[in-house]
């Protein structure tokens, strides 16, 4: 009964029979559990960042600046795309698996003590979030830490910390079974990261959206900064490796930050990094130098976000998952990058609005491949090229694995063609460990 973790395997297999697997909207197992622990997550900083995409992102962006100006940084993100351990982070490096067993351990007799007496089990994520809390609060002990949210906002695991700064990247559709499925629904679950008097950054610009979250933030006397007016981005120069940027705010100016993400899209989550990073510097007497904040912007990594892993074809991965991460995608692939003719590999969860996803993405394919992601949600091949058929005259073909897929579509592809691999984070993930892995064994 009392047997302790060796490694993290120890760890996952207890996970799978303690932990509930379905979704549980509430806090109160968080709270009892960090009352237990004697509240370590009031001991830390944290920047709270909520939004249906561009989370990683802009978390990755602020977190390399930081780190960049000398400060010790946390960050805690979902999912991961190469490996467990990619979800707890701190000075850029994943949590190493014997912290992870140690503070599994830790946590072990509160989790046990919290099933006994009624309160409940809790959730993987919930199991994740105490333990990188843990980590963050009693070991690697951070100045900063980056913390993304899981799902939403109001209930979410993570929403249990006062934070210095709340962002909210943007609302779209995604989960709608669980969030709502009216943005004004979506808006209202991610606002509920907004606290009292803390400051608001907003790279939302949907008007129904921006109300609710404005209401909220006018209700706690929350300063809001919102993208398109109280600060901007324009993109001045675009390649299919980088982009150019000039900020600007209230405060100050920047005539060129470039950022080695590519999209409109990903100019914008760097906005909305600049502008939380400019709250940290005018309320919380944050030092960062421009040369700082111009260096950490450049060397930013997120990967499997319109990733180029491979040329000769070229190969990108995309992890859109839902309509509006298709459509900036799509945009990416018609106006910023040149190719001959469009190859897809594609695989898509069947939780989401897959008929919209695929809609901006599958006219542009000459020729597509459809598999399923090794997760279990991961809609049929089959059924989903039924789905794909209905949009397009293309070839549509299925392919029994992810490798399969990709394998097929290389030796088709010519250098001047280009391989896309989207739908999905978890066939990315797939792709990813494929192609990358393959590289480094070469």
């Amino acid at each position: 009964m009392d047997q302790r973790f060796v490694t993290a395997e120890d760890v996952f297999r207890w996970m799978d029979e303690t932990c509930v697997q379905a979704i549980q909207p509430g806090l109160d197992r968080m709270e009892w559990a960090l009352d237990r622990l004697g509240h370590p997550e009031r001991r830390m900083k944290w920047i709270h960042i909520a939004g249906t995409n561009g989370k990683g992102s802009t978390a990755a962006m602020i977190a390399k600046v930081l780190e960049q100006a000398g400060y010790p940084v946390g960050m805690f993100t979902s999912p991961y795309l190469m490996h467990w351990s990619e979800r707890i982070r701190f000075d850029g490096e994943n949590i190493p698996e014997e912290s992870f067993v140690r503070w599994a351990n830790e946590l072990k007799p509160v989790v046990e003590e919290m099933i006994r007496s009624g309160v409940g089990q809790p959730s993987p994520f919930e199991f994740w979030t105490l333990l990188a809390i843990c980590y963050f609060a009693k070991e690697a002990l951070p100045w900063f830490i980056v913390w993304e949210t899981g799902l939403g906002g109001r209930w979410d695991a993570t929403n249990v910390v006062y934070p210095l700064v709340s962002v909210i990247t943007n609302v779209g559709h995604d989960h709608i079974h669980l969030l709502g499925d009216s943005l004004s629904q979506i808006a209202e679950e991610k606002a509920g990261i907004i606290k009292p008097g803390v400051p608001v950054v907003c790279g939302c610009e949907d008007e129904t959206a921006v109300r609710v979250i404005a209401e909220k933030a006018e209700a706690g006397r929350s300063s809001l900064y919102l993208i398109g007016r109280d600060y901007e981005a324009e993109t001045i120069e675009s390649t299919s490796s980088h982009q150019r940027i000039r900020f600007r705010n209230m405060y100050r100016s920047l005539e060129e930050i470039i950022i080695p993400l590519v999209g409109q899209h990903q100019a914008k989550n760097a906005a909305t990094a600049m502008m939380t990073l400019e709250v940290l510097r005018q309320f919380y007497a944050t030092v960062l130098e421009d040369e700082d904040v111009l260096a950490g912007f450049s060397k930013v990594q997120w990967p499997g976000r319109l990733e180029k892993v491979a040329d000769d074809p070229p190969i990108w991965l995309d992890g859109a998952h839902n309509p509006e991460g298709a459509e900036a995608l799509a945009a990416f692939l018609s106006g910023q990058v040149t190719y001959r003719r469009l190859h897809l590999l594609l695989s898509v969860m069947e939780d989401k609005e897959v008929e919209r996803v695929l809609q901006p993405l599958v006219p542009l394919a000459e020729q597509i491949v459809v598999t399923q992601a090794s997760h279990p949600r991961a809609m049929k091949a089959e059924r989903l090229a039924g789905l794909v058929r209905s949009l397009t005259s293309a070839e549509v073909e299925t392919a029994e694995t992810p490798e399969e897929g990709l394998n097929r579509l290389r030796q088709r592809a010519s250098a001047d063609d280009l391989i896309l691999v989207t739908g999905s984070l978890f066939l990315v993930s797939d792709i990813r460990k494929q192609v990358v892995s393959g590289e480094n064994q070469g």
